[in-house]
């Protein structure tokens, strides 16, 4: 065999290792890209709501409280090991704000105060090296399985007692994902025991759901700015089908202006609004909005995010039935 031929051949030999080399690679990269969004996780399902009652009693038991508030903290800001009824995962936990004051007002026979402990937290999906945290996608799924098992429980146990659902950023979608399943009538209590909705931050928020309190909001929320955006363990969910159904006159949702998570661009991924998404972006740009909602003034009064929740939440509670015990 001439050395020509066996250099073309030596040759060949080679470019077939490589490319088979090369497939291995990418069937490799596939694999490693489908574990990633498989252990990232996917957007959570919310679960069933309960059997219809056959019946409410007249009364229930003598320690039931007349109403339970759920607070659910933002990302960051609670724990899954953090105590419900008397958080200290994050002092400076925003919903603090609002759940220690209202504690302090009313008698717990009159309110129970529940903060649903979660890992409330956002992982970068490209950090290198990882930077250990849970994905979006399970930290929201943990704290709506969280939230809703409260409520199942407590209506099971305290069938008369009302409810107030209350959430910041992270815990605001949750909160509003539950509020929307209660108002379509697949949720964990009856839409007519909830008494309200707060929400401060949605990312979800729509303006053409619930009602917006403080200063005008020309955008919505992040999720529905980049509805359709998958990466693992980061879904953007877009709108809530059906809005809050039943409850939509009982949702209240305060928003500051440029705040990114509820107030981006509207469909920022279409292209007749790329240009005006893209004149935003500098908003959001070392602003420390999202964090200041304790001290974020929403009306002429003064009256900052927390209080005005606080007020809202308070009154609900004094407005509510109160039922007989046995």
């Amino acid at each position: 065999m001439s050395a020509a031929r066996k250099g073309r051949r030596s040759a060949g030999s080679r470019l077939l290792r490589l490319l088979i080399m090369l497939i291995v690679l990418l069937l490799l990269a596939i694999a490693a890209l489908v574990a990633w969004y498989l252990l990232a996780g996917r957007v959570p399902t919310p679960p069933p709501g309960p059997p219809p009652a056959p019946g409410r009693p007249d009364a229930q038991s003598a320690d039931c409280a007349d109403v339970q508030v759920v607070a659910i903290p933002g990302t960051w800001e609670s724990s899954a090991t953090d105590n419900p009824f008397d958080p200290t995962a994050n002092p400076a936990s925003l919903m603090l704000n609002i759940t220690r004051p209202l504690a302090e007002q009313f008698p717990g026979q009159r309110v129970q105060v529940y903060t649903v402990p979660y890992v409330a937290q956002f992982s970068n999906p490209i950090a290198l090296p990882p930077d250990g945290q849970t994905s979006y996608n399970k930290s929201r799924a943990e704290g709506t399985a969280r939230a809703t098992e409260a409520i199942a429980s407590m209506h099971a146990n305290c069938p008369l007692t009302s409810y107030v659902l209350m959430g910041f950023s992270q815990g605001a979608v949750i909160a509003g994902d539950l509020a929307a399943g209660i108002g379509a009538g697949n949720g964990p209590v009856p839409q007519d025991l909830v008494l309200g909705v707060g929400l401060i931050a949605d990312g979800r928020r729509d303006p053409a759901t619930g009602s917006d309190v403080g200063p005008p909001v020309i955008g919505v929320g992040a999720e529905l700015s980049l509805n359709g955006l998958k990466v693992p363990g980061i879904t953007m969910t877009g709108a809530r089908p059906g809005g809050f159904g039943e409850l939509n006159g009982r949702v209240a949702q305060i928003c500051a202006p440029s705040d990114g998570i509820c107030d981006a661009p509207p469909n920022a991924f279409t292209p007749g609004n790329i240009l005006a998404s893209l004149a935003r972006v500098g908003e959001y740009f070392n602003n420390p909005v999202h964090a200041l909602y304790n001290s974020y003034v929403v009306d002429q009064s003064g009256t900052t995010a927390t209080q005005w929740m606080t007020n809202w939440a308070a009154e609900r509670v004094r407005s509510a039935p109160t039922p007989a015990h046995n």
